[in-house]
């Protein structure tokens, strides 16, 4: 896997939404916070359009983040919203220059389009907070990101879980949001399990929506030939009248227990406060053992 240069002092970074509109004036947030790594801030197009739920057209979208990313000053874009639409715009971009110059991809939520079709292509990026998400994350998911632009060592050291599945695994970290690695599958956008560690989150699904989507990763023969899977926040979920009898954590306990491998429950990652970041495409080593999981970034 390609790794994109790490940031350095003086270097640019671009604001942009691939997705749902940001029409609010929200984002000063995010300026002083990149500021204050030494960093400077460029506002893309898209920010501030208004169509329908969407930041512009499909076009409109795609011209920003073409324009980000065939500007070699930019050293790194930051999606600043999830929501839905990445997918529409995306084979509206020609990645020509992105392969000459690569640069750093950052967002989580629906920007796991772009991680899962970068990690096509053979290049790394970092699923973190968005910067509608600074001011209410903790700061271990802000440092987290400042780690992983800059980097410096990431290792993360996780509470024990009584589901969790003992054992180690090293591998390729793939994945993102479950929804999105679901309505990927069978495209060229896809990502290929074998051999890697799969992250995986989600957000106001019902809960038998997640027991089909799982259902799908495991017929499309993903779950069998991973080396360890990481289960980071399942947020707000809702159920039917008549419950479906498990929660989100049940259900992927009960599709992925019949394969041997580490899982680690209920990581710092997601739709959640605590969204520590993760190098998508990095190889990474984990631990699970009775007193708690480490997850290691190896450089």
């Amino acid at each position: 896997m390609i790794t994109p240069p790490y940031l350095q002092k003086g270097d640019t970074v671009a604001l942009l939404a691939t997705a749902r509109k940001n029409i609010d004036d929200n984002l000063k947030p995010t300026i002083d916070l990149l500021h204050s790594w030494g960093l400077e801030a460029v506002i893309g197009s898209t920010i501030g359009l208004d169509y329908h739920q969407l930041a512009g057209t499909d076009e409109q979208r795609a011209a920003d983040f073409q324009k980000q990313m065939d500007n070699p000053n930019i050293k790194a874009i930051w999606c600043v919203r999830g929501g839905y639409g990445t997918v529409r715009m995306l084979d509206l971009l020609d990645f020509t220059k992105f392969k000459q110059h690569p640069k750093w991809v950052i967002g989580f939520s629906d920007v796991t389009v772009l991680h899962n079709h970068l990690n096509t292509m053979g290049y790394k990026s970092i699923h973190g907070i968005m910067p509608v998400t600074v001011p209410r994350a903790t700061p271990d998911a802000v440092s987290s990101l400042k780690a992983a632009l800059f980097n410096e060592p990431i290792s993360y050291s996780i509470s024990p879980n009584p589901m969790n599945r003992l054992g180690s695994a090293t591998g390729e970290l793939v994945g993102g949001n479950l929804s999105i690695l679901y309505s990927l599958l069978g495209s060229p956008s896809a990502i290929d399990c074998k051999d890697k560690i799969l992250f995986i989150e989600d957000l106001d699904e019902y809960l038998y929506h997640i027991d089909r989507m799982m259902m799908n990763l495991r017929r499309n023969g993903c779950i069998e030939n991973l080396k360890g899977i990481i289960i980071g926040g399942m947020t707000s979920m809702k159920d039917n009248e008549v419950p479906w009898g498990k929660n989100a954590l049940e259900i992927i306990d009960d599709v992925t227990k019949k394969y041997n491998i580490p899982v680690i429950f209920n990581f710092p990652a997601g739709h959640i406060r605590d969204n520590r970041a993760l190098i998508m495409g990095n190889t990474v080593s984990i631990e699970v053992t009775a007193s708690g999981s480490t997850v290691t970034f190896k450089k």
